[in-house]
């Protein structure tokens, strides 16, 4: 803007210094030059041929001096070198620009991964310890003080006194030796301590991260949050726990050993919401910094042409809806292992013999606590066994089918050419991994959950669930903080062309 009113209006300048240095900034291709004259009957010219500039000096009575550029018609190369000029030298005179947003880098991005491993690892272990019986082994919670197991045999014997007050023990266990405590004690103390661990590991970064300022602006409240839920999930651990360890169990003949079922599946349900957190927002700050970086969205060029579609968009909902449906299996699978359903109707796809037990069967007055019996149809389908399991499979063949439908709707032309390949690829991987947890759900039934088997059916529904995290975050649009990232570059290198 400062040359255009230079060359435009011959503004005057009064220090010739001043005037003389502006000679590097024109170059002899612009056909400028600098004229100098004397007022009166002298007159003389000088040319810069070097600086293709022409100079005109006019000395008054007083011989005060002063300078003018004269501008020459433009040539067809002077229109071409103008705007590299401007637009190298521009930035000394715009008005700064404001500063981006943070953006996490991909560090933030691996460690919410790596968070997300480690809750995937306690669930996996947290099943393994349901499934040997292990849970109420430890019958108090020493945060603190608890993270080192017994280390003499006084103390082995003082937690093995302790265990044996316990209804387990008493209607269960009363014949088991120190050495068989022993591996149930290491069972539960491991899925203790690798609960601490994942406090750990979270909170440490988190607290770098926030200090460091690496974090992008919606991320601080959120993995606040999540801190939060770690502890609250030690508090609902340990309310479980406590449910299976009180003494009026020894007041009902009828009663088991074991946690309250509800209490299981929030302690479940919340690691399943963490786990899906830190996976989710890890993939999403991955996938910010490389689109900010210049890289694709989900493997297409213009996320804009994606999103807005209106087959798109109907995929999104349906994924959603599709999560939920494998996030609710999951969590009706608690409620079957909290009430060992499992170890009922062991064939598929029928139950003694017909698609469904006898509908007095399935809503048992015996569960029904209100003298109304009000309460007979929920308590059936959460506290009856039976109904428990029917109620898992109904929801398993339902998983099972919508994910295929699912699949199938990314072979429809007109949705395909639209679908981006990261989400059809993750549609593929939803698909054959339904397939993969409906074969252990079986084996797990028909073999009468051995250990391993059992386990693996609840590892593979966290990795359904995946697939299904995965594909919702190949369909989110980038976040603020990168779509400004990649604006700024993209105008950075416009100006350097």
């Amino acid at each position: 803007m400062l040359a255009q009113l230079l060359l435009g209006n011959g503004v005057r300048l009064k220090h010739s210094n001043t005037l003389l240095g502006l000679r590097q900034y024109f170059p002899p291709q612009t056909g400028l030059k600098f004229r100098s004259a004397v007022r009166g009957s002298e007159f003389g010219q000088r040319k810069f041929s070097s600086a293709g500039l022409r100079l005109t000096r006019l000395s008054p009575p007083d011989n005060s001096r002063s300078y003018a550029i004269i501008s020459q018609p433009r040539t067809k190369l002077t229109r071409l070198l103008e705007p590299r000029f401007f637009s190298a030298n521009s930035a000394q005179f715009a008005a700064p620009s404001p500063p981006l947003p943070v953006l996490s880098p991909p560090s933030v991005g691996r460690w919410l991964l790596f968070s997300s491993a480690l809750v995937f690892a306690v669930i996996v272990v947290g099943g393994v310890t349901r499934l040997t019986e292990s849970g109420l082994s430890i019958t108090e919670w020493r945060p603190i003080t608890g993270i080192l197991p017994p280390l003499s045999n006084a103390e082995w014997n003082q937690e093995f006194e302790k265990y044996k007050t316990t209804p387990e023990f008493k209607l269960l266990n009363h014949s088991i030796t120190l050495d068989q405590f022993k591996s149930i004690f290491y069972m539960e103390w491991a899925h203790r301590i690798l609960g601490r661990v994942i406090g750990v590991a979270f909170i440490v970064p988190l607290v770098y991260f926030s200090l460091r300022k690496k974090l992008t602006p919606s991320l601080p409240a959120k993995l606040t949050g999540m801190a939060l839920l770690i502890g609250v999930q030690g508090l609902i651990g340990w309310y479980m726990v406590k449910s299976g360890l009180e003494e009026s169990l020894m007041d009902d003949p009828t009663a088991v050993p074991r946690v309250s079922q509800y209490r299981l599946a929030a302690h479940l349900g919340t690691a399943f919401v963490l786990y899906i957190e830190m996976l989710g927002t890890g993939l999403l700050a991955l996938r910010d910094w490389q689109f900010a970086k210049g890289g694709k969205w989900s493997g297409v060029t213009r996320w804009q042409d994606v999103v807005g579609h209106p087959r798109v968009r109907m995929f999104t909902r349906l994924s959603w809806g599709l999560t939920g449906l494998v996030f609710l299996t999951a969590l009706s699978g608690a409620f079957v292992a909290g009430l060992d359903a499992g170890l009922l109707y062991n064939e598929f796809p029928l139950m003694g013999g017909r698609l469904a037990p006898p509908s007095d069967e399935l809503f048992s007055a015996a569960y029904a606590k209100s003298p109304d019996q009000s309460d007979l149809w929920w308590r059936n389908m959460l506290e009856n066994p039976t109904t428990t399991q029917f109620d898992h499979r109904i929801l398993a063949v339902t998983t099972y089918f919508s994910t295929g439908l699912l699949y199938m709707q990314t072979f429809r032309p007109s949705l395909r050419a639209v679908l981006p390949p990261l989400t059809r690829a993750a549609a593929t991987a939803a698909f054959a991994m339904v397939n993969v947890q409906v074969l252990l759900g079986i084996s797990t039934l028909l073999y009468l959950v051995p250990v391993p088997i059992a386990a693996a059916h609840q590892a593979g529904s966290v990795v359904l669930l995946s697939t299904m995290v995965y594909l919702l975050t190949t369909l989110r649009r980038p976040g603020m903080a990168a779509r400004a990232w990649r604006e700024a570059a993209q105008k950075g290198e416009a100006l350097r062309r």
